[in-house]
């Protein structure tokens, strides 16, 4: 269908024999912002690479748009979980960036203005065009991963797809993370995946837990809005489990929630 970004129709995956995901059918809307949330080792991120075209599944579709990943033509924006690995590299903020756009170089594998012009407006997007020239060491994990956004945006993607994008981030600088994709999504579709059901809960407008088969329940903006004055009363923290037993489906608390 036109206006579905993401169908999955049956979909199992199996790693070394043992089986991943089981039976998987969901479909996300174009322009939707869907939170994948569950317990470690339940199959998040190998959901979020089956996807984007990364892993195949044994059983079952996928399509982007109507197609399959390697035939739709959908340019996928992805961000990685900010690790600080290898921050000390001599690189600054505007060459990561234009990361996004390298396979698009001269013959002279040289950057031209109209690709400095989309970083420039990349950056723009995350509110970080006024460190351009700075060392990527020189910023905050929040930082960085906003320009590990850009970088992605840079691409021109239909759809947004990270993994942990707020790892390792402090509760401000997760919020502020959560409300940029919040604003990002008024153009974008936006996939995410998180370990904490506290924040993403308060942002995306449809949640999928996966633990090796998939529930999927929608988030109305009166339950966003609910959930988000939760956790500025909550010190940042909102139990996410409670949320899904109180819509009729029982799974268990993450290591690092703790109920309110």
């Amino acid at each position: 269908m036109k206006n579905l970004a993401v169908e999955l129709d049956g979909v199992s995956f199996f790693y070394n024999g043992k089986e991943i995901l089981h039976n998987v059918s969901i479909s996300v809307s174009k322009g939707d912002f869907l939170a994948i949330i569950g317990p470690n080792g339940g199959g998040k991120s190998t959901l979020l690479k089956l996807m984007m075209g990364i892993l195949k599944p044994l059983h079952g579709e996928i399509r982007l748009f109507g197609k399959t990943p390697a035939k739709s033509g959908i340019a996928i924006g992805y961000v990685p979980q900010e690790t600080g690995h290898n921050i000390d590299f001599p690189i600054t903020v505007m060459e990561v960036v234009l990361m996004g756009v390298i396979h698009r170089r001269n013959i002279l594998r040289r950057y031209n203005h109209i690709l400095k012009q989309k970083a420039a407006k990349a950056l723009q997007r995350v509110n970080m065009y006024s460190f351009a020239e700075r060392k990527i060491s020189e910023l905050s994990g929040g930082q960085r991963q906003r320009v590990l956004i850009a970088r992605a945006l840079c691409g021109d993607p239909d759809i947004l797809m990270l993994d942990e994008p707020t790892a390792s981030i402090d509760f401000r600088g997760q919020k502020e993370i959560f409300e940029l994709l919040e604003e990002l999504n008024e153009k974008i579709t936006v996939i995410v995946v998180s370990h904490d059901m506290s924040m993403v809960m308060g942002f995306a407008k449809h949640a999928a837990y996966v633990n090796k088969s998939v529930i999927m329940h929608t988030i109305d903006s009166h339950t966003r809005y609910q959930i988000k004055q939760q956790l500025e009363g909550h010190n940042g923290h909102y139990c996410g489990a409670e949320f899904w037993q109180d819509v009729g489906h029982r799974i268990e608390c993450n290591e690092e929630c703790r109920h309110v």
